[in-house]
Parts: C-alpha cells; structure tokens; sequence
C-alpha cells in the first residue's frame, strides 16, 4: 500500500531532520551496511554449501544414509540462501529499495491477475473510443 501525499511529507520532513541532527548515522542507515550484510550472507551460505558437500561425501564413505542426506539437506538450504541473498543484494553505487532517492519510484509489487486486469482494462479503453 502506498504512502499518501501528507504521510510522504512527514516521512521526508523526518529524514531531513534525522540528517541535519546526526548526519553520520542517516548515512550509516542507507545502505552500505545491507550491501555487506548480504554478501556476508552469501558468503556464509557458500562455505555451508561445502560443509554440505564434505557431509555427503563422508556419508556415502562411511556407507550412512542419513548422513548423506543431512549434507544434501545442508546443501539444499545454502544454495538457497545464497541465491536469495544475491538477488536481494544491492548493485555497486545503486541506493537500496527503501533509500530515500528510491522512495518516490518504488511501485508496489502487483500479482499476475492485477497486471491482466490492468491491460485488459486498458484494451477495452482503446476499443471504446
């Protein structure tokens, strides 16, 4: 749900205020640390994905099931936690999602039915005039 007129202001008024106030803390908040904060992420998730691979070797070498799929399962959820930390990674020098510069151009996430509703409405706009 997007922010009305006024709330948008307020929030505005509020950075201004934040960055006049402590201006080494408003620049703490905008994004660098989610930048190393998922990379670290990923990182974490690679070195789990190899644990993951050691586990399944040595369970296959020691002739243990559960072992095997205890790494498999290891490796499973690392490689989904790094795919999902890479992809919610910020690019080098772009402003996170809830950055102020981004605020205004963020468009609220719409399902597939929304966006065939839409064109469709649309369609039937073009037709009718």
């Amino acid at each position: 749900m997007p922010l009305s007129e006024h709330e948008q202001r307020m929030l505005e008024q509020m950075e201004r205020a934040l960055y006049a106030e402590d201006p080494k803390f408003a620049t703490a908040l905008e994004g660098n640390g989610l930048r190393t904060y998922t990379r670290r992420r990923v990182y974490q998730a690679v070195a789990g994905f190899l644990v993951g691979i050691a586990l399944l070797m040595a369970g296959m070498v020691a002739q243990q099931i559960w072992v095997s799929v205890v790494g498999f399962l290891v490796m499973l959820g690392c490689a989904v936690l790094a795919v999902t930390g890479w992809r919610k990674a910020p690019k080098p020098g772009e402003q996170p999602a809830g950055g102020p510069q981004m605020r205004h151009q963020v468009r609220p996430k719409r399902s597939v039915m929304d966006r065939i509703e839409e064109r469709w409405q649309r369609r039937r706009d073009e037709q009718g005039q």
